[in-house]
């Protein structure tokens, strides 16, 4: 008796990172976020001084999500240059 063959089909899930969704934004909705996230961590900092921070990875999380949206914007204006 012959074996069948059994054909196996996966679907790849692609997920859209962080970065895709900030390059999607103009660059005036990103510079809006970006003094958004200042404030917040401003507030982050401050509640940390105090000892109120009950999530100290949030500082990390929102220092990163600022530099990916600098890093964005700075990709722009180098390929504007060229």
């Amino acid at each position: 008796m012959a074996k069948k063959e059994k054909k196996v089909v996966v679907e790849k899930v692609v997920r859209e990172t962080e970065t895709d969704k900030i390059r999607k934004l103009d660059e005036a909705t990103i510079e809006e976020r970006i003094k958004e996230l200042k404030q917040e961590l401003f507030n982050l900092r401050f509640q940390a001084a105090v000892g109120k921070l009950e999530n100290t990875a949030q500082l990390g999380k929102t220092k990163k999500q600022i530099a990916r949206m600098k890093t964005v914007l700075t990709e722009r204006e180098r390929a504007a240059l060229k």
